[in-house]
């Protein structure tokens, strides 16, 4: 039996620890990720993960890279099955918000990681905000897609709907830590209903069943 090529043996380590990290990461801080606290979880040493990662700033890079592929996954992706226009923006607002749901990995590090580095400037912050502008386009353009197809009103600001959703999402990740889920779940899309009511087209928002 052939053996498995180094490079794949050295990408599959490179995926356990990026796995572990992340994991760590949404229960400590972004902040609070170390390479010693991390080398220890996985039973590496070290010099073994510097060589994976060569700074705890080139992990936290990382890690935030990893978060926004698997929020790409569990939200956009999905999503995108959906028909054009305001079904595949419920898709992906109800993703959203059951991604906030977190039962098994401690919060959403991208909550999290604003508040630690909202203030310090530097590569950590500035690859935060690339991840947030992106996402604030993904959700400009779907809403667009829903004024292409006159659900929603062409005056629509786009933008401005892309924020108001964003705000949603935020305060039913709030609501959710300290008053349980599913009562913010539903206090939620009730919001986010009434925000798309605001801006269809009389006659072409049927309520979702």
């Amino acid at each position: 039996m052939s053996s498995i090529p180094a490079t794949s043996k050295g990408a599959a380590t490179r995926d356990l620890i990026l796995d572990r990290a992340y994991g760590l990461a949404c229960v400590g801080g972004l902040d609070g990720l170390s390479i010693g606290t991390l080398a220890h979880a996985v039973g590496m040493s070290k010099s073994g993960v510097f060589g994976h990662f060569g700074s705890r700033e080139d992990l936290q890079l990382a890690v935030l890279d990893e978060a926004g592929d698997r929020f790409v996954a569990h939200v956009l992706h999905p999503a995108l099955k959906a028909r054009r226009g305001l079904p595949r923006l419920r898709a992906i607002v109800v993703a959203w918000l059951d991604w906030v749901r977190h039962a098994s990995d401690g919060g959403c590090l991208f909550v999290a990681a604003v508040s630690e580095f909202d203030d310090r400037p530097g590569p950590v912050r500035d690859r935060l905000v690339s991840h947030e502008h992106q996402w604030r386009q993904e959700l400009a353009r779907a809403i667009g897609l829903a004024v292409e197809t006159g659900e929603l009103r062409p005056e629509t600001d786009q933008a401005q709907v892309a924020f108001e959703i964003f705000a949603i999402a935020l305060v039913v990740h709030h609501d959710a830590g300290l008053f349980g889920y599913e009562p913010a779940l539903q206090r939620g899309l009730r919001a986010f209903e009434r925000l798309v009511a605001s801006c269809s087209v009389p006659g072409t928002n049927p309520q979702p069943a």
